[in-house]
């Protein structure tokens, strides 16, 4: 199945490594380009190079209000377009209620709330029809998850941005997608599950609760957001898609 992806140009967050990396890699394959972002110089330039001459790393923070215009300035410059985003970034803190901190909150607002927004924002102004914007959310938007209370406070707040973005610039053609991971195997799962006294343990009883019994791979991760960001999902927006192996219950 051809996605449609030859040539078009997107901006991926948080790419250095995790969702944000996998998602990338799928663009490329199927012919994209790509802007990566990170935090530090080094990474994303690592990130890029990983990724071949289609790819370009870029040092960005979303908590930074001049980050969306620098990296739509660097789709342009680097690529001649701009078709969308995926806004993916680290999730916040682990801890509960009586843990976390007003520093921790304001962190997290700036970085995984703000800075979306944002971003979204900017792409909103300058994408025309055909374009699209993604978000990498958590099935914490459906169901909260233990120790991640800054996370499941913030996350549903952005589905509902999404939802409320995808009607007002549906008449302009322009889609905003959102992707709801559950246990895929990526760095920070792996340091979730360590923060338990028996990681091993912890994991198999995640794993008993996903029908498709493992944690995802973050190609097939990947893959699903490269095809929601695809003109082949030309007729999709305002979804919320579940990447989890079916370990959300609900319909």
């Amino acid at each position: 199945m051809d996605l449609g992806l030859k040539d078009r140009v997107y901006v991926v967050t948080g790419a250095t490594r995790g969702l944000g990396a996998a998602a990338a890699r799928e663009l490329v394959a199927d012919g994209a380009k790509v802007v990566v972002t990170g935090r530090e110089e080094k990474k994303a330039a690592e990130a890029a190079a990983a990724l071949g001459p289609n790819a370009v790393g870029v040092a960005a923070d979303n908590a930074d209000p001049g980050t969306p215009a620098r990296l739509i300035e660097a789709a342009r410059a680097h690529f001649g377009g701009f078709d969308g985003v995926l806004v993916s970034v680290g999730g916040p803190a682990p801890g509960f209620v009586a843990d976390n901190t007003d520093e921790q909150w304001t962190a997290a607002f700036e970085s995984v709330f703000l800075g979306a927004v944002r971003l979204a924002r900017a792409a909103a102004a300058e994408l025309g029809e055909g374009g699209v914007i993604g978000f990498v959310l958590s099935g914490s938007v459906h169901e909260p998850i233990p120790g991640l209370t800054i996370s499941n406070g913030l996350r549903p707040g952005l589905a509902g941005f999404a939802k409320s973005l995808s009607d007002e610039l549906g008449p302009r053609g322009i889609r905003v997608v959102g992707l709801l991971p559950a246990r895929i195997d990526t760095d920070r799962v792996r340091e979730l599950d360590a923060l338990s006294a028996d990681p091993e343990a912890t994991r198999a009883a995640n794993e008993s609760r996903i029908p498709l019994r493992r944690y995802g791979r973050p190609e097939e991760f990947g893959r699903a957001a490269a095809f929601l960001l695809s003109p082949a999902a030309s007729y999709l927006t305002g979804i919320m898609l579940p990447v989890d192996g079916g370990m959300r219950h609900g319909f």
